[in-house]
């Protein structure tokens, strides 16, 4: 086999979950690229057509359907619904995702709640329910995208930093119980992506300056600028690739090597 025929994903149904746009619609459309069945869904249909027409606008031929993946018997009829529909997930990225920047002491134990819900509890349902097939068929991938939040905390992000060091540990152990059975679990930790999200993060002042948190993600990161969504395309494709196949239970950050930076010296 040819090193490039390894990364292939020729004949794969991929399911990237929240993938209407931003990191979750990157990773399908590079699947895409690489021969692989796309489907996705989100949480209202509004969301789902938009999503379908970013993707016709790529000559990507996706399935989207809505689905709130915390809800336990909504995420197996839609299992089931995929399998008799478009055929068995090879490929499942939990990328559907949420985040509430409020100050801990400020925070609601219910709105702490909702992003556990989401972030983290998620994932649990969502793997579980293609997992048995996976085992049946002989193996799969699974990729949590994680965050520099799976390591660091900071302000304002209690219970997102709390859900993401739990998604690193999740990914961890579905690699260790399922392993046996060719499942690699995985995990993408993005640094700061420029997205939709992050737009008013970057945007100008008034005086032609930077926004502080901008200047702050610049200063901390060795690459000196945000990533793209696209940046994450590549690693995305090898842990969703038989190049990947001995690699499990790790945790990779895109993240321009923040991580790695002490920072500058004032």
């Amino acid at each position: 086999m040819k090193i490039t025929d390894k990364f292939s994903l020729e004949g794969k149904t991929a399911w990237i979950t929240g993938a209407s746009y931003g990191i979750g619609f990157a990773i399908a459309c590079a699947y895409a690229e690489a021969g692989a069945r796309i489907v996705f869904n989100d949480i209202r249909q509004e969301l789902v057509d938009k999503g379908l027409a970013s993707y016709r606008e790529k000559g990507i031929e996706a399935h989207g359907y809505v689905c709130d993946v915390t809800d336990e018997e909504a995420v197996a009829a839609l299992v089931a619904r995929i399998e008799k529909e478009i055929g068995a997930i090879d490929i499942l990225v939990n990328n559907a995702g949420i985040i509430k920047r409020i100050p801990m002491c400020e925070m609601s134990a219910s709105d702490f709640r909702q992003v556990i819900d989401v972030d983290l509890n998620a994932p649990f349902i969502v793997s579980k329910s293609v997992i048995p097939s996976m085992i049946r068929r002989g193996g799969g991938k699974i990729i949590n995208i994680c965050s520099m939040m799976s390591e660091l905390g900071r302000e304002t992000v209690s219970a997102y930093a709390a859900a993401k060091g739990g998604l690193k540990m999740l990914t961890k152990n579905i690699a260790s119980e399922y392993g046996q059975y060719n499942i690699q679990c995985n995990g993408i930790g993005p640094g700061y992506i420029a997205t939709p999200q992050t737009a008013p993060l970057r945007e100008l002042q008034e005086d032609g300056s930077r926004h502080p948190f901008d200047a702050f993600i610049i200063s901390k990161t060795p690459a000196s600028r945000w990533g793209d969504p696209e940046d994450l395309m590549g690693p995305a494709v090898f842990l969703a690739s038989p190049a990947s196949d001995f690699v499990n239970g790790h945790v990779l950050y895109v993240d321009g090597g923040i991580l790695a930076y002490i920072g500058k010296q004032p």
